[in-house]
């Protein structure tokens, strides 16, 4: 039985009312059971399962009736709505499977009463949490207007999403139930990623070098297989009050060796990869509406003044001007690239009609091309183009429009000296995951500010349109997103606005990706590796030992009620908590208040930093948008929005949503066959770019040839 938001969830409910009808029948009868205590632990646990189920199907009976408004077309069903339907599903169908399964072997010698009953708590809890986001997001779907998936207006319901985020428990989500909302293939994957990552914390800031923070980390991340609620609970910890700095230097391991072994390894061969620096000199293309007439392109100058753009080109075949002392004259790579008259065999294509320009995810302050080369290289062998992949200046070092305006000037240096690159770009498509598609849309805005040619088309895959905390029914998935927790995601988005600026400490060797060093990077790989392999010998029988802690107390004593008194007199009065749930249900309350600071900066509303607020007329005249979104993504609605933006305008915009995967899909590409078919998606929206018809509009005309570039 799959999870689907449009399923029959009456059947799902009635399964869940049966199961726990008898499981208590079953275990409160007369039995010479010996384990008495976990036993009333498992029936305490099912009568709360079956309070919660009954509260929940009325309320998920009414949004069934409804979220169809908010889908994109009919042929697009996808939105917050439906996927936190969706996810409280996937919940019910866990706790259906594990109660069937008690009640059919609990009398057997070989029953792990432990194991079972704490797996049965931690379902608990996590359904307990997800009842009071249902309740928070029929709150949203009474206060939006009719269709709206946002309320950007109404500061008090984004205030009372970033208040329960602060105060509501966890670490449930991060233990024993970690990622069970996703494909089943991803789970040892998330739970690789979360063991190294509060094994990384835990050792982060102290004053350890490189190397002995890895080897703290190795030695620690143990304890995080072997006991899931305490797992759970530093990763709570972590995503809540960890600072920039750390998820910076954690998110850039990816490009000092914990994954590059492995790419090296999984990777598609290509002829050509090297980086290319930009000096600062002034550009001038010609005008869309007139070639005659040309503009003038500034280099990037904000907050540091005019500096160079750095670049990565990828080709699956070494093709024409690719190899050339004009372009090598660029290039940064030591030693230097190897061209055609290193390799004599190698036959040189002709250009490329096509040219793809990507910008890289990352939260605008991680990453650069390297952490994503893997599927670039797939790309560039699948559809046989050359691909500029931009490595943009990181926040909040150097935040809005930094970024975008280097990324704006790459795109235009791209289009003067495309011969350069292996291509006579009659198609140009500009590609982009996360900040990097929000950066598609906005590069795209400002030629169309200026006046020339845009491009053909855009692929943007689960893009930030809203750089706001403005709460939506998607949103609330950030209060149990392993990937994507609202304490990361505001970091990030306050990183790019300029408001970290100022509180950012400066890199330190403890947490600065130079102060890793290969060693350090090889030993974190073997930490990951090692963390994964003890996966997959320990989910079966250790977890069955009874040796983690029991989540009991949290049931018994109503979770943490002290916690709760606590929170009360610490924070502002927090009318969620007090009026807005039913009479008698409290979620359970984290002991580790997350400190998040709401999005407030003026600038998170320009429209170049965040597109789903922009004029009409900033966006009359955008070349197709292909948005290729994840139903599980916490950023849905912003893809589901700004698509209904544009089809509104006339603006010609797809919209693909697929399902169960993670935001950031296209760096697990490879992993498992969902984001292999995911990725194959963004594949076929590239290809209808270059594949189109040619575009109509006046600013979608271009010169055939280069010598109309000035």
């Amino acid at each position: 039985m799959r999870a689907d938001s449009d399923m029959d969830f009456k059947v799902v409910f009635a399964a869940l009312e049966t199961v726990c009808e008898d499981n208590i029948s079953a275990l409160c009868g007369p039995s010479d059971l010996p384990y008495g205590r976990v036993v009333k632990r498992l029936v305490t646990c099912m009568k709360q399962i079956q309070e919660h189920g009954r509260a929940l199907e009325p309320v998920v009976a009414s949004f069934t009736t409804v979220f169809h408004h908010y889908d994109f077309d009919a042929q697009t069903p996808g939105n917050g709505y439906r996927t936190l339907v969706k996810v409280l599903l996937s919940c019910i169908l866990h706790i259906i499977h594990k109660g069937r399964y008690i009640s059919s072997n609990y009398q057997s010698a070989f029953f792990r009463a432990e194991h079972n009953a704490s797996e049965m708590e931690a379902y608990c809890s996590a359904l307990c949490q997800l009842r009071a986001l249902i309740y928070l997001a029929k709150q949203l779907l009474n206060d939006n207007d009719y269709g709206e998936l946002y309320s950007l207006q109404d500061g008090d319901l984004s205030r009372k999403f970033v208040q329960e985020y602060s105060s509501m428990h966890k670490a449930c989500f991060y233990g024993r139930c970690l990622g069970f909302q996703f494909s089943p293939t991803l789970r040892p994957f998330l739970q690789t990623v979360v063991i190294s990552m509060v094994s990384y914390g835990e050792t982060y800031g102290k004053q350890q070098s490189g190397l002995g923070m890895a080897a703290l980390s190795l030695l620690t991340s143990g304890k995080y297989v072997i006991d899931p609620e305490l797992r759970g609970a530093e990763f709570e910890r972590i995503t809540q009050n960890l600072d920039l700095q750390f998820w910076k230097s954690f998110w850039n391991l990816t490009e000092s060796g914990l994954i590059t072994g492995f790419n090296r390894i999984a990777s598609t061969p290509v002829q050509v990869n090297f980086t290319l620096t930009l000096p600062p000199v002034t550009l001038h293309l010609p005008l869309a509406s007139d070639p005659s007439l040309s503009a003038a392109v500034s280099p990037p100058l904000a907050h540091s003044g005019p500096g160079p753009v750095h670049m990565r080109l990828i080709s699956y075949e070494l093709r024409e001007g690719q190899d050339s002392q004009e372009l090598l004259s660029f290039s940064r790579t030591d030693p230097p690239p190897i061209t055609a008259s290193h390799l004599p065999w190698v036959q040189k294509q002709p250009r490329s009609p096509w040219l793809l320009i990507h910008f890289h995810g990352g939260g605008f302050v991680a990453q650069t091309s390297k952490s994503h080369e893997n599927y670039l290289r797939s790309w560039s062998k699948v559809m046989n183009v050359p691909i500029l992949s931009v490595d943009y200046s990181l926040s909040p070092e150097a935040p809005f429009p930094r970024a975008l305006e280097e990324c704006f000037y790459a795109y235009c240096w791209a289009l003067k000296n495309c011969h350069l690159l292996g291509s006579t770009a009659e198609r140009v498509c500009l590609a982009g995951d996360s900040a990097g598609g929000n950066l598609c849309i906005t590069v795209s805005m400002k030629a169309i500010s200026c006046g020339i040619r845009v491009p053909d088309g855009i692929m943007a895959a689960y893009p930030a349109t809203l750089l706001t905390t403005d709460a939506s029914a998607s949103r609330l998935l950030t209060l149990i997103d392993p990937l994507l927790p609202l304490g990361v995601l505001t970091k990030c988005l306050n990183a790019y606005a300029g408001a970290e600026s100022l509180t950012m400490q400066p890199a330190v060797a403890s947490g600065s990706l130079s102060a890793l060093g290969r060693d350090t990077a090889m030993l974190l790989s073997d930490l990951t590796q090692g963390a994964s392999n003890w996966i997959q010998s320990f989910l079966g029988p250790m977890q069955t030992t009874g040796g983690a802690r029991s989540l009991s107390s949290a049931h018994t004593t109503s979770p943490s009620n002290n916690a709760h008194r606590t929170i009360s007199q610490t924070s502002p009065p927090n009318s969620g908590t007090d009026n807005d749930y039913p009479d008698g249900f409290e979620p359970l309350r984290s002991e580790c208040l997350a400190f998040i600071r709401p999005t407030t900066c003026p600038i998170i509303r320009n429209p170049f930093l965040s597109p789903l607020l922009a004029p009409n007329n900033l966006l009359k005249g955008l070349p197709p948008v292909h948005i290729v979104a994840s139903a599980l993504d916490a950023l849905l609605d912003d893809s589901v929005m700004f698509a209904k933006k544009l089809r509104d305008m006339g603006q010609p915009v797809t919209l693909s949503v697929v399902e169960d995967l993670p935001h950031g899909f296209l760096s697990l590409s490879q992993l498992t066959k969902e984001t292999d078919v995911a990725a194959e998606m963004c594949v076929e929206r590239m290809m209808e770019v270059f594949q189109q018809e040619d575009p109509t509009p006046a600013l979608h005309k271009r010169p055939k040839h280069k010598e109309t570039y000035p």
